[in-house]
């Protein structure tokens, strides 16, 4: 537990990064594992996330980020892009998962099924895409977590247009929306951030015990 505090405390939002450096590809297929092993609701996942790495992509999307550097800079930039169309075919999809995962037959799954769609079904469109995007965070606070652990700066970034964003990936097209997204990769020895004090509350500040 302290090598987990530690790691929580060594990292920061990065402000610049080194683009000499780039993350290797077993560190990245580390990522990848811990953020599809991330919770989530039902344990659905209705989200997709891209990694960018063509510098040529990256600098449109910079712009569509208001010229911040670490979009180009990082190693690989995650886009967290949730579902705007989930409903009874993601639910038949994950059950089919399920059922070949487990070993079960999905009969078996039916009433789970039945419960996942109805709540999904009440959901009014809006409910549905805010429903979606809030289990991006889910995943993208694994990413931090996991990077932390490897010793790779990541920063969390919602300093964006979602619009471009969409427009310049073509996320729009495939139902989905940039939620949020992180820039992955070595803090450069210029930013100065590193070596700020990390400022939190204190506990009594923050938590209720009742």
């Amino acid at each position: 537990m302290s090598t987990l505090l530690d790691n929580l405390n060594w990292r920061y939002a990065t402000k610049k990064f080194d683009a000499t450096k780039k993350i290797s590809s077993a560190d990245l297929n580390t990522l990848k594992e811990a953020v599809r092993l991330s919770a989530s609701s039902y344990g659905l996942q209705p989200y997709k996330v891209i990694i960018v790495e063509n510098p040529e992509i990256r600098e449109k999307l910079k712009a569509a980020a208001y010229g911040q550097t670490q979009i180009t800079d990082s190693s690989q930039l995650f886009i967290f892009a949730n579902d705007l169309n989930a409903g009874a075919e993601s639910v038949d999809a994950y059950i089919k998962n399920i059922s070949e995962t487990r070993g079960v037959p999905a009969d078996a799954l039916a009433g789970f099924a039945d419960m996942m769609k109805g709540t999904i079904a009440n959901l009014s469109q809006e409910a549905k895409n805010i429903w979606t995007a809030k289990q991006t965070y889910i995943a993208l606070g694994t990413l931090l977590s996991a990077a932390s652990e490897l010793k790779i700066d990541a920063t969390p970034m919602e300093g964006f247009n979602a619009a471009a964003f969409n427009e310049i990936l073509g996320l729009d097209k495939l139902g989905l929306n940039a939620s949020v997204i992180a820039t992955v990769g070595y803090r450069h020895g210029e930013d100065d951030t590193q070596h700020y004090k990390k400022v939190r509350k204190s506990n009594e500040e923050l938590f209720i015990t009742i």
